[in-house]
């Protein structure tokens, strides 16, 4: 491995620092020049001083923006420079230099059409703004799978390549598997209740799933990353919602002390709750619209986009960002329809994060007499 440290980890009047990265931006003041490189934790900067070292101020006239670089110098205090500290070179190599010009901008906040970022999406995806959801991502992904592991679920992961579907047939993406049709994996549901059946009691899988289906919104696509978890042995649908309420939380957590940057970068507030989580009924969540904003969905049996935002900003002005929606009346067959002293049409539930629609859950029905 090369010999450097991240720019994060760079204390001002340390001893002799390595950083390599990309050239961010190039500042030509005549006898001054500052490069910022940029790598994965951040911005440096580093300022070669003709008078200082000639070698290296001629070396570096040469500089393109997106060149892959390698600086050894002294760490200096700067009140200008990002994150407070500088670099005075004693050292500096070009590793790789970027083509010229450059199909896109990555240092300058300039509008750039989607066909563009698609043709060009390695360079696209060194933007910081856009590292930053996927190490956003990351973290979220670790403090989830982190709070399961410490709470004695098994991660699992189940096959992508199925005989038929969980959910329906229309929605299916169908292959050609070894001269046999199959279908991509549209839900792991029907492996986690074998898991159940076959005493694994609490299991959790962050995998991918596949719909075939149209789409109108950013939140539908053919392709999505799922974060799925099954457990056995509850008393009712309170016990999954005190799973999800729980394990959010701990993320959430999690995110705001250890992602700080990515949030700034993002400009994202993020509410961690710490009250209980309001639960409503479905019939509560229509009273609410209706009353509160004279909305009332299309579908009398589901929320629809907009009902879910105003559900959000009546919640968030009562200081609760999350709350669940329970007992939607139109998912009686598998959530448990007529049970002794349910006031509630169904034991399906969505946890609704700052108006959006989080995640789904429920219990399921067990008895096999009934189904």
């Amino acid at each position: 491995m090369i010999e450097r440290i991240h720019t994060s980890d760079v204390e001002p009047d340390a001893d002799e620092v390595a950083i390599a990265g990309h050239v961010h931006e190039i500042r030509d003041l005549g006898g001054l020049v500052f490069l910022i490189v940029r790598d994965r934790e951040g911005l440096i900067q580093i300022v070669f001083k003709e008078e200082r070292e000639p070698e290296l101020f001629e070396a570096v006239q040469d500089v393109g923006a997106e060149d892959v670089v390698r600086v050894v110098g002294e760490p200096l205090e700067s009140d200008q420079a990002p994150g407070g500290v500088e670099i005075a070179p004693t050292e500096y190599e070009v590793i790789d230099e970027a083509d010229s010009p450059l199909p896109l901008e990555i240092s300058k906040d300039i509008e750039v059409d989607l066909s563009t970022r698609l043709d060009n999406r390695a360079l696209d995806l060194r933007k910081p703004e856009t590292l930053a959801v996927f190490t956003l991502r990351s973290e979220l992904i670790t403090a989830m799978e982190e709070w399961f592991d410490e709470e004695g679920y098994v991660d699992i992961k189940t096959p992508l390549i199925s005989k038929g579907g969980a959910e329906g047939g229309a929605e299916l993406f169908p292959i050609l598997y070894y001269n046999q049709d199959a279908f991509l994996s549209q839900s792991p549901q029907l492996y986690k209740q074998m898991l159940m059946a076959s005493g694994y009691e609490a299991v959790y899988e962050t995998g991918t799933a596949f719909r075939a289906e149209d789409f109108a919104t950013s939140r539908h696509v053919s392709e999505i990353a799922m974060f799925d978890v099954e457990l056995a042995y509850i008393d009712d649908h309170d016990d999954v919602m005190d799973v999800q309420e729980e394990s959010l939380r701990y993320a959430l957590r999690e995110v705001a002390e250890n992602a700080e940057r990515e949030l700034d970068l993002l400009d994202v507030d993020l509410d961690v709750p710490e009250e209980d989580f309001p639960r409503i009924t479905f019939d509560e969540a229509l009273d609410i619209l209706e009353t509160e904003y004279g909305h009332f969905p299309d579908d009398p049996t589901d929320l629809d986009t907009k009902g879910e935002k105003l559900l959000g900003e009546h919640f968030e002005e009562q200081g609760h960002p999350a709350f669940f929606v329970v007992g939607y009346p139109d998912e009686k067959f598998y959530y448990m329809q007529d049970v002794p002293g349910d006031e509630i049409a169904s034991r399906k539930f969505d946890l609704i994060y700052k108006g959006q629609e989080l995640s789904s859950g429920g219990q399921r029905e067990h008895d096999v007499e009934r189904m």
